[in-house]
């Protein structure tokens, strides 16, 4: 389109329309669809001054419930705690009562069998009292006294992490230790071992409950002493076994502590009576399927054992 002479254009001057193409690669959305996206927006979004003010009173809503539960939880607490005092209480005096209980009996075991030993003594008469004595003590069944030497073993003190500053558990002696010491002096030359007072017999156990060491089911509580009776050497062949020399490495790295001294006029008590089970050869009901029989020494006719003899 061409301009007039009057309307200050000069006639070289050309005004063209926007191009259509142009126009559509730049706004490809139509006016109409951005201001529906805005009005939604509007309705959807609230004010910034409601939205602080929801989030505060989510928080202050959430704090009040938190408190409320603590609140309950320290009550509960506090009203159950009597309960768990007077329980608590009960089974201390329970486990008191048990022990003075268990004390008593032991000491009563003692003194009826020493009266035993008495009784026994005077019906079998000097030579044969001997004899069983001598017997009873290399059994573990008589108490008996003389030299030797005692281990001691104690857990390590309790220790402050470096990085947290809580208390970590001691190096604690384990019954495997009490296990190696004890075996360690036997062939060393004991002739009668004991452990805080446990004489060891040929069927005594050293054996863990959880944390506790228990010597023949009885428990025993550090520090540990296993005492032994022998010759004047069993010392020195000590000092040269297994279970001296890693006792030695684990007490220098660890604290636990370990050791071996000699000592005179040890006093080993009696181990209680065992209670020894006997196998009996079983006796078939029936002959045997072959019916075969043999002769007895005097003679008479028997069935084999089914067992193999009883063995």
């Amino acid at each position: 389109m061409t301009g007039t002479p009057g309307d200050g254009r000069g006639r070289g001057d050309r005004v063209y329309a926007p191009d259509f193409l142009t126009e559509l690669f730049r706004n490809p959305l139509d006016p109409g669809y951005a201001d529906a996206a805005a009005r939604r927006r509007e309705r959807r979004d609230p004010p910034s001054g409601w939205r602080h003010w929801s989030a505060r009173s989510v928080a202050l809503l959430v704090a009040v419930a938190l408190g409320f539960l603590f609140a309950v939880a320290y009550r509960e607490t506090l009203e159950a705690e009597p309960g768990r005092s007077q329980a608590r209480s009960g089974l201390v005096e329970q486990i008191k009562q048990r022990e003075s209980d268990t004390d008593r009996l032991s000491v009563r075991a003692d003194e009826l069998r020493a009266e035993v030993a008495r009784q026994r003594e005077a019906a079998l008469g000097g030579s044969e009292a001997a004899r069983l004595r001598a017997l009873e003590a290399g059994t573990g069944l008589g108490r008996v006294r003389g030299d030797g030497v005692v281990v001691r073993l104690a857990d390590a003190p309790q220790k402050a992490d470096a990085v947290t500053g809580t208390d970590v558990g001691p190096s604690r002696v384990i019954y495997s230790d009490l296990q190696g010491v004890a075996n360690d002096l036997w062939a060393a030359g004991a002739e009668a071992i004991a452990v805080n007072g446990q004489r060891l017999t040929a069927t005594s156990t050293i054996r863990s409950a959880g944390q506790a060491i228990l010597v023949d089911f009885r428990p025993v509580t550090g520090p540990y002493e296993v005492s032994a009776i022998g010759p004047g050497s069993m010392r020195e062949r000590y000092e040269g076994s297994r279970s001296a020399l890693t006792m030695r490495k684990v007490a220098e790295d660890t604290g636990l502590s370990f050791g071996v001294r000699e000592a005179e006029e040890i006093t080993l008590p009696a181990a209680a009576e065992p209670r020894l089970r006997y196998a009996e050869p079983s006796v078939s009901p029936t002959a045997s399927p072959s019916g075969a029989e043999r002769s007895g020494p005097s003679g008479s006719r028997t069935s084999p054992s089914p067992s193999g003899g009883g063995r």
